[in-house]
């Protein structure tokens, strides 16, 4: 099954790349000579990520970084051409049909090979370029949710959540200390990672682990597993995340002081490997009261009917939003929960985050990474003193939701 997938993305990637030498060959002349040298630069940039993978196993970490950063830009860059000249080919193919059904022709209207190449080329290199420095601004997204099993006298509880950070050859130090520090600033009770805390080339993390250790709210800190942490090797994946001070849930469970219980889930990817535990959500989660909320980790953003009920606040990532527009088109098919906020049937919610890093391409489009602050609040307190400005001192948005046990949510 991971042969084939491997073998089919591997083959997608081959065929824009083929689509890509197209537009090339049609927008300039250029010589047999060069057409090789082309299909040559192809052909490494599509093995790159395999060429990455030996390079860092025996050691070659600069190396490896030189090439993960140059092959992962230019998967940016095909993607980005790709979809910008297939509108212009969309474009053309009316402009062409039309003039066909009106007998007539709009030979003015339709740019030639070369032109149509540029038009497509200067939107791919803007959108990269913005793309590069957009994935390194950390966005706070701020929850707010009412709950009548939060005892009214703490006040709130906060959670902040980061996920799909992806720590590697490309996220390192410095966009992990720009991720901590967000936390750092809505000083949370807990800290959560739901998920690819790694990616799947993790043989150097060194300072990471160390750097995540500076972070420790007083009621814990908890993860899941993502499929990263499997493709990247399960064991080396735990131990880091246990170096940096999480309590990593593999269908288990944790009372978080007395105040809610923690539930993870395991990643699915994990029965492909063989090393996936735990035993089904529902069981999981009817052996707690209902008198304590429930915040359940689970990292794909997908819903068990059976569970409905059972938990009040699911958090999930993997989507990455698609992380380039308009991938997100694409993963919206596969999961309809996508992003945000969503209200769910007898009284659960889900949020999804966009991601705090990226994978593969160091590029985010229209897809801003984020750190979410979760505020628990008891259902009692007057939503008039949750202001951003006053009490979060954060600039963001404020969703507020109330759980719904018979009643709708607001």
């Amino acid at each position: 099954m991971r042969i084939l997938f491997f073998v089919s993305i591997l083959s997608l990637y081959s065929l824009l790349h083929l689509y890509v030498l197209i537009k090339m060959r049609s927008a300039f002349a250029f010589s047999a000579v060069t057409a090789i040298f082309l299909i040559v630069f192809m052909v490494l940039m599509v093995s790159a990520p395999v060429v990455v993978r030996v390079l860092e196993g025996h050691r070659f970490d600069v190396t490896a970084r030189l090439i993960s950063y140059l092959g992962y830009i230019w998967m940016g860059l095909v993607f980005l051409f790709f979809f910008c000249s297939l509108a212009i080919d969309i474009y053309r193919l009316l402009v062409y049909a039309t003039g066909r059904m009106l007998h007539t022709g709009f030979p003015f209207l339709i740019p030639s090979p070369r032109i149509a190449f540029f038009i497509a080329l200067l939107p791919t290199l803007a959108i990269a370029v913005f793309g590069y420095y957009e994935a390194r601004t950390i966005r706070t997204e701020t929850v707010v949710i009412q709950s009548p099993k939060i005892p009214e006298g703490i006040g709130a509880l906060t959670i902040a959540q980061i996920s799909d950070v992806h720590l590697g050859l490309i996220v390192r130090h410095k966009r992990l200390k720009r991720i901590l520090n967000a936390v750092r600033r809505a000083n949370p009770d807990i800290l959560v990672s739901t998920g690819d805390l790694v990616d799947g080339q993790i043989d150097n993390l060194t300072g990471l682990a160390e750097l995540l250790q500076t972070v420790n709210p007083p009621y814990g800190k908890y993860a899941i597993t993502g499929n990263h942490e499997f493709y990247a090797g399960l064991n080396q994946a735990l131990n880091f995340a246990q170096s940096a001070g999480f309590t990593v849930l593999r269908g288990e469970t944790s009372d978080a002081s007395g105040i809610i219980t923690v539930v993870g889930i395991d990643d699915p990817t994990g029965k492909y490997f063989g090393l996936y535990r735990g035993v089904s959500e529902k069981t999981l989660l009817s052996h707690h009261s209902n008198k304590k909320f429930v915040l359940l980790l689970k990292h794909i953003p997908v819903v068990n009917k059976e569970a409905l009920g059972l938990f009040d606040l699911q958090l999930s990532g993997h989507t990455h939003k698609g992380q380039i527009f308009p991938f997100n088109l694409i993963t919206r098919l596969f999961f309809p929960y996508h992003t945000g906020l969503i209200s769910l049937p007898h009284g659960s919610q889900l949020y999804v985050s966009r991601g705090s890093g990226t994978w593969g391409p160091p590029i985010r489009f229209l897809s801003p990474p984020e750190v979410t602050i979760i505020k628990l609040v008891h259902a009692k307190i007057s939503t008039s003193l949750l202001n951003p400005h006053e009490l979060f001192k954060i600039n963001q948005d404020i969703f507020v939701t109330e759980l719904n046990y018979g009643g709708d949510p607001v």
